[in-house]
């Protein structure tokens, strides 16, 4: 399944908005919750290491490693 999936920039408390398919997911707080919300969303088989490295993912101010403002 290729859907576009946008993680947004990092808020003050850390937290990251996940959208995928034009639909906001939750926040996430680091890499695993995005995976957890990627599964839910239908991708079952996403792992940490997918979010980490698949190009479905459009990083907008900052990549994985970027939990900060």
């Amino acid at each position: 399944m290729a859907i576009p999936i946008i993680v947004y920039p990092p808020d003050e408390g850390g937290a990251r908005h996940v959208r995928a398919d034009g639909t906001i997911l939750g926040l996430a707080y680091s890499v695993r919750d995005i995976a957890a919300l990627l599964q839910t969303a239908g991708l079952q088989d996403f792992n940490e290491m997918d979010v980490v490295r698949t190009e479905m993912i459009e990083w907008r101010g900052g990549g994985p490693e970027v939990w900060t403002r």
